[in-house]
């Protein structure tokens, strides 16, 4: 006797794509409203300041020890070859171009993903939600597109914040503990990393990372079970798809972007 039914299979391959299905149209949908959401820029903004100066702190702290740990694991790495005057483009280069988008992203996922599906989530539960389809009023356009759209805006800025806190972590211990030189630290930054090459394409990354992490937490809470444990699973659901989807993403953009 098998152990699987064809009809399990059926029926579970689909839910995928019906699962796949309903997210590619909320997120169309959600581009569609760009322009609403903006007619009406103060319920972005506010969700800017709630989604990325709220970040802010965690984001700070996190790229000034990336950029401590940079900058002695680069000076030791780079002694080896008498290159340790090239500790500031090292740290430069690996910030703008794959560390501050990433980390960035995973700990955006961490904290304003998570924030943002147990919000969603807790209307879903409330019945908040259902209460606005009721008043004629789109909770997609209302709710949802001013809180993907602020995320979208949030994730570049910063990623930029964390990478200009790493270099200067860099330098910190480089410069004003190790004693490299701080004209050859900031020179062979400014001689080796080009501002379309490698700072844009972070911030390509960091735009793709904004839209995956902002819809996965938007999502998973619009389509949460509305129980407490529904809303706790979906939270968990948020954090490990976004935080896999970045490492995803992050792979295949470095791939375009350096094949090209």
């Amino acid at each position: 006797m098998s152990w699987y039914k064809p009809a399990d299979v059926g029926l579970a391959t689909r839910q995928v794509l019906d699962g796949w299905g309903h997210g590619t149209r909320l997120l169309l949908r959600l581009a569609v409203l760009m322009g609403a959401s903006f007619k009406r820029f103060g319920l972005v903004r506010d969700q800017i300041l709630f989604l990325g100066n709220y970040s802010l702190a965690i984001i700070t702290v996190s790229g000034l020890f990336v950029g401590f740990v940079l900058g002695l694991q680069g000076y030791y790495t780079l002694q080896r070859y008498g290159s340790s005057e090239a500790i500031g483009l090292l740290v430069a280069l690996s910030l703008v171009r794959e560390l501050g988008p990433v980390i960035t992203a995973l700990l955006f996922a961490g904290r304003a993903g998570a924030s943002l599906t147990a919000e969603i989530g807790l209307m879903r539960a409330g019945e908040q939600l259902s209460a606005m389809e009721m008043m004629a009023v789109d909770p997609i356009q209302r709710i949802l597109a001013p809180r993907f759209w602020g995320g979208v805006i949030a994730m570049p800025l910063l990623a930029a914040v964390f990478s200009a806190v790493g270099i200067l972590g860099g330098y910190v211990v480089a410069v004003l503990l190790i004693g490299i030189d701080s004209g050859a630290f900031w020179s062979q930054m400014q001689g080796g990393v080009d501002v379309w090459k490698d700072v844009g394409n972070g911030v390509i990354k960091s735009l793709v990372f904004g839209v995956a992490v902002t819809f996965i937490a938007l999502l998973q809470g619009y389509e949460a079970q509305p129980t407490p444990e529904g809303v706790s699973k979906a939270t968990t659901r948020t954090v490990v798809v976004a935080s896999l989807s970045v490492l995803g993403l992050d792979f295949i953009l470095t791939v375009m972007m350096f094949s090209i």
